[in-house]
């Protein structure tokens, strides 16, 4: 393809548009039109800006642009669970046979009819793709792979009302939590159900500090991130922003866990009643594709006092009541007991295995128990804390 039909065909993107905001290729198109105004200084410093901005995470400019465009959002891959217009299939094909054209870009072709190439120019690699094969595969997939910022990440947060992933999130996993699988177990069920499209409960998570409760919903959005699911990390002061997140993840083909960790309220919290809200549904009905999961250490979620319990409110049965209705609104609730000594010490020895800890059994319970005692009592992470202090020679 001519060097200025590339550049036309580059910045005329329909489906794939918002590819022109990635900053490589911007550079590309830059470069390509310096290279159709001919003239050997522009041309170079965009040559030269090009390869600064793909050297930042790949010498492949090949392999770069097809995971640009597999991880592309645009209005074909959204509307893949309600079917496309032939239009927009026809206009798909044809871009994405340009972009396996573009992908074999290589320094040569835009320098052969140069009068003064830029020969200090070492230019990049490119290597054979099948950008459409793959590209309409993905769209096949996209209820487990998903698309733009979902297909990268499986983690995220919200600021300032909209969801930013996280980079690098705790690599938690569901068998490097020993102790309490029976109580996992039911969480992992309902995030089945979840995910095969079945009724999926609401799930609340409560019990005592340090037994895992955070950890297991983490290590279940790692368990079951190639199979379509997404965590999304919801603070309790960000509540009233969850009707808009909703309504914007509510057709997305992925599933969502909206996590609310360590959640309680006081009696007057205005966050009380738009959670109430959120966990009931609108009128328009609650999505099928997103379940909250929250952690608490309290388990009706209030914050009360004796002066609360008395009250100076004439029904005050009804009152408590409304206090408690909250974590009545979660379909499942789990306890997540303090460990008993059985218990927390099958913990210790199988947390000692996991790091590679070699103790006498006797001495493992007995330091543990030790431990344990000065700590403020049993629990997983006090197991954790233990284990790792042997692991870093503090204990030996």
């Amino acid at each position: 393809m001519h060097v200025q039909e590339m550049y036309r065909r580059l910045t005329g993107l329909v489906v794939f548009r918002r590819l022109l905001q990635d900053p490589v290729v911007a550079a590309c198109g830059e470069m390509l039109s310096a290279r159709v105004r001919g003239d050997s200084g522009d041309f170079s410093a965009a040559c030269a800006g090009f390869e600064a901005a793909l050297f930042q995470s790949s010498d492949s400019w090949s392999c770069y642009l097809r995971e640009a465009v597999l991880e592309s959002e645009n209005v074909c891959i959204r509307g893949q669970a309600v079917g496309r217009s032939s239009v927009l299939q026809e206009s798909l094909r044809r871009e994405l046979a340009f972009f396996d054209q573009l992908s074999q870009l290589q320094l040569e072709d835009l320098t052969a009819s140069l009068r003064e190439p830029p020969e200090f120019l070492v230019g990049w690699v490119v290597s054979p793709t099948d950008i459409t094969r793959e590209y309409l595969r993905r769209m096949e997939e996209v209820g487990v792979k998903g698309y733009g910022i979902f297909a990268r990440y499986h983690v995220f947060t919200v600021e300032e009302g909209q969801l930013a992933p996280v980079k690098h999130p705790d690599p938690q996993r569901l068998e490097e939590l020993p102790g309490y699988e029976r109580e996992r177990e039911k969480v992992i069920a309902n995030t089945r159900a979840l995910l095969e499209g079945k009724p999926a409960n609401n799930v609340l998570l409560y019990g005592d500090a340090g037994t895992g409760k955070s950890s297991a919903i983490k290590a279940i959005a790692n368990a079951f991130a190639d199979q379509g699911l997404r965590l999304v990390e919801v603070k309790k002061n960000q509540l009233y922003q969850i009707p808009d997140l909703i309504d914007a993840l509510a057709s997305n083909p992925l599933k969502f866990i909206l996590f609310i960790d360590d959640l309680s309220f006081t009696a007057n919290d205005d966050n009380f009643a738009a959670l109430k809200a959120i966990l009931e549904g609108s009128v328009g009905g609650r999505a099928g594709n997103i379940a909250v999961y929250a952690t608490s250490n309290r388990r009706h979620l209030i914050k009360e006092t004796l002066t609360d319990r008395e009250g100076d409110d004439i029904h005050e049965s009804d009152t408590r009541q409304e206090l408690m209705s909250l974590s009545a609104r979660f379909g499942l609730t789990i306890t997540f007991g303090s460990p008993d000594r059985e218990r927390y010490l099958h913990i210790v020895e199988e947390l000692a295995k996991q790091y590679g800890v070699e103790l006498d059994p006797r001495q493992l319970a007995v330091r543990s128990e030790a431990f344990a005692v000065r700590s403020g009592g049993r629990s997983a992470r006090v197991a954790k804390q233990f284990i790792e202090l042997c692991k870093a020679g503090v204990f030996s």
